[in-house]
């Protein structure tokens, strides 16, 4: 009988080792599991989904548009929706109150009047291109214009309007070169942006017209390029801003995708997209870096000279 209660106690003993054994190994999983999700999490919380408002120049959408290919097989989790058209229109868009979340604009007028309206980051805005205004006409047309100077021999002309950056541009230089009342009587065909001046040269609907030259590469095959404007026929180069505006619907990842997708536009492999298009990099010159430096030295100079100038009357 002692020995039947010992092989009970032996038998229940082996039991509940079994038991714990196995509850031990059932916590052990469990304790994983909740190990692998977090790292599952994390991962996943690295590639958030981000929908991007970038509003272009007209003229930016062919190289932009190959950009954001490149850049989203890289970047899946991002999409990128472009707002394409005058530079004037987009920013009367942000004005109003559009979502953006950066803007690429044709002209540095538009970007300074969004910094100094607080709706762009002025330490995120940057000049990173440069155009060349040209004038154009149809593929093989017939026009007795031959530059800017005897643009008044056209019967008529395709021009954007002068809230478009390359149609102020068009007036500068009609101004500096003298010409502009005589433009004036001409037959006029404005474009709210510089792809329906492109459309109406290219498609015969008038003799000539005035484009940036990457407008012109683009559909070579439609329109030839009569001359480059004189450079002394323009105040200052054709230069292209890029930063962000303030948007306050965007969330964190929409933030952080922008400020990314903005530094991808600046990098050297973006670079090389704008140039096959036919845009060039834009660096400031070095002699205006140096005019610059010599003006703020000669400024600090004078305040001095002045300011001894007024200690020695004192003295007297």
């Amino acid at each position: 009988m002692r020995k039947n209660n010992l092989f009970k106690k032996t038998v229940a003993a082996g039991l509940v080792l079994l038991m714990t054994a196995s509850l031990a190994a059932c916590d052990g999983k469990k304790t994983d599991t909740k190990t692998e999700d977090k790292k599952t999490e994390t991962k996943a919380g690295k590639g958030e989904d981000a929908e991007l408002q970038v509003f272009i120049a007209a003229s930016l959408n062919t190289a932009m548009t190959d950009i954001a290919e490149r850049y989203e097989k890289e970047h899946p989790n991002v999409k990128i929706v472009y707002n394409a058209d005058s530079s004037g229109t987009l920013q009367t868009q942000i004005e109003e109150g559009a979502r953006c979340d950066i803007f690429f604009s044709a002209a540095d007028k538009q970007m300074d009047a969004l910094v100094d309206e607080d709706l762009a980051k002025k330490d995120t805005v940057e000049d990173i291109l440069e155009n060349k205004v040209v004038l154009i006409k149809p593929k093989d047309g017939e026009t007795k214009v031959t530059g800017f100077e005897n643009i008044t021999d056209a019967a008529n002309i395709a021009l954007a309007g002068d809230s478009v950056p390359v149609g102020q541009y068009s007036r500068e230089i009609f101004d500096n070169l003298g010409i502009t009342d005589e433009v004036n009587k001409m037959e006029i065909n404005e474009g709210k942006n510089v792809s329906e001046v492109l459309a109406a040269v290219s498609e015969r609907s008038n003799e000539i017209g005035i484009v940036y030259a990457t407008d012109a590469a683009s559909v070579a095959d439609k329109v030839d390029v009569i001359a480059e404007a004189p450079a002394e026929a323009l105040n200052t180069p054709v230069l292209y801003p890029v930063g962000m505006i303030e948007d306050k619907e965007a969330s964190d990842d929409d933030t952080a995708a922008a400020e990314a997708f903005l530094e991808y536009i600046k990098s050297d492999d973006a670079m090389k997209v704008f140039e096959k298009y036919g845009f060039t990099a834009y660096k400031v010159d070095d002699t205006e870096e140096t005019k610059d430096d010599a003006d703020a030295t000669e400024e600090a100079d004078d305040t001095e000279a002045d300011t001894e100038t007024e200690t020695t009357e004192e003295a007297k």
